[in-house]
């Protein structure tokens, strides 16, 4: 979910047998909904046999097929969604109000700066440390207070440090390493992400939006913030809760 620093998108791989849908598989002749349904069949059977024994790493595991692993991840992509966006009754937890309030200053006067809501810049440092639960972390153990998940490129000449994240190549989910910018605390993150924002024409989309989540959330993610495809609906939604919560 990491985003780059955008100095050249990640290209879509051309689907094969190995990282197509299952639903693209054994489409192409008159019985392909027979083949499809056969294909879906054994895939969902192979994924609940590995989930009930017991798991482990979906990225990796020999006992899953390639179609597998995907069905594997888009059900575990779901499954965190669900669990950063929370309940639809529009409350937020004690430990989520907590992080909400811990970072108010800082998200009203990014979101003055880019001419939104605050309640869209907390939604957005909430998805991507999973409410301040995930976040990235120094050689030593210490937070980064990278709660936007930025990484460092070239341009960067602040500290930095290597986590583990996820991109989508190919519409997959891939375990990977990178390199993310590191901060002395919240104010400067908060300062550097709205600024980082500001200086890159490709997010001028996201600028602007005022309360408009969607517009903010479609913006970011067609500027590139992140590989992952449902990333627009699931920074919608969270900013939607939260503005559910302030009113």
């Amino acid at each position: 979910m990491r985003h780059a620093e955008f100095t050249t998108a990640i290209p879509a791989l051309a689907p094969t047998a190995a990282t197509r849908p299952a639903a693209a598989i054994g489409n192409g002749g008159g019985n392909g909904g027979a083949n499809f349904g056969g294909v879906f069949g054994q895939v969902q059977g192979e994924v609940a046999a590995f989930i009930q024994n017991g798991g482990g790493d979906w990225t990796s595991s020999a006992t899953l097929s390639a179609e597998g692993r995907m069905w594997a991840a888009r059900a575990s992509e779901a499954g965190a969604a669900n669990a950063i966006v929370g309940d639809g009754d529009g409350s937020a937890s004690p430990d989520q109000q907590a992080f909400l309030e811990s970072i108010a200053p800082w998200a009203r006067e990014a979101a003055d700066k880019l001419g939104v809501a605050p309640e869209l810049v907390s939604a957005h440092a909430a998805l991507e440390s999973g409410w301040g639960r995930r976040p990235l972390k120094n050689a030593d153990g210490s937070s980064t207070h990278n709660l936007f998940g930025i990484k460092a490129g070239s341009s960067w000449k602040g500290d930095v440090a290597d986590n583990s994240t996820t991109e989508y190549v190919g519409g997959a989910a891939v375990k990977t390493s990178a390199r993310f910018r590191a901060y002395p605390d919240q104010a400067s993150a908060f300062r550097d992400y709205a600024q980082m924002l500001i200086d890159n024409p490709r997010f001028r989309g996201a600028l602007g939006t005022g309360s408009d989540a969607r517009a903010f959330a479609s913006g970011l993610a067609k500027g590139g913030y992140a590989t992952d495809p449902s990333y627009a609906a699931k920074l919608s939604r969270l900013a939607g809760k939260l503005q559910g919560v302030g009113s």
